[in-house]
């Protein structure tokens, strides 16, 4: 929290260069309700997770049933087929692993060079996104390509994960020396 405190305090100070850079704060639309299991699974084994370990943990989260009572009578079970349940001790640890997912995909962006992220200093190093239990702060270059290529990698997330990424709700916050026309453009491409 205090690093995300930091790179803000940066970006609302910086008033020289050409360059303008924004923070985007995510909001996840009912993040736990619509985690995709096999994601979380292949997760863990990605991250090298003993299977047996994997399994036992999937077997947590996949034999769940629910039934509804309605006015007093007990209606028929039924089985989901995605998503944490809230309340549950381990659906905390188990989204964070939703979280090294969305890490990757920005991490192997960078790696490539389509996304920049931002540094609190000189020599600092590149920060690009902060992740907490179920909420997620992007940093890049305000820029049409840079909000263009994390539109991208969301969209892939999305697409993996079963995570939906409410750009209603979320929020985004420029540096002070970001150009009018970039801000525009952004805020139009995210459609925060």
């Amino acid at each position: 929290m205090l690093l995300a405190y930091e790179v803000l305090h940066t970006l609302k100070h910086k008033k020289v260069g050409r360059k303008g850079f924004m923070a985007i704060k995510l909001d996840m639309s009912k993040a736990y309700d619509r985690v995709e299991w096999r994601f979380v699974e292949s997760i863990m084994k990605k991250l090298g997770f003993d299977s047996s370990w994997v399994d036992s943990l999937m077997r947590c989260i996949s034999t769940v049933s629910y039934s509804v009572v309605f006015n007093g009578s007990k209606g028929e079970l039924f089985y989901p087929t995605r998503g944490l349940r809230q309340g549950d001790p381990l659906s905390p640890f188990l989204f964070l692993f939703c979280g090294e997912g969305l890490s990757s995909l920005i991490k192997q962006a960078i790696k490539r060079k389509v996304l920049k992220g931002v540094k609190a200093s000189r020599n600092g190093p590149v920060l690009s996104h902060l992740l907490f239990t179920d909420d997620c702060i992007l940093f890049e270059e305000a820029t049409l390509q840079g909000a263009s290529f994390l539109k991208q990698v969301l969209k892939e997330y999305e697409s993996c994960s079963g995570q939906c990424v409410n750009f209603e709700k979320s929020m985004v916050f420029f540096s002070s020396n970001s150009q009018e026309r970039a801000i525009t453009d952004v805020s139009r491409i995210l459609g925060v």
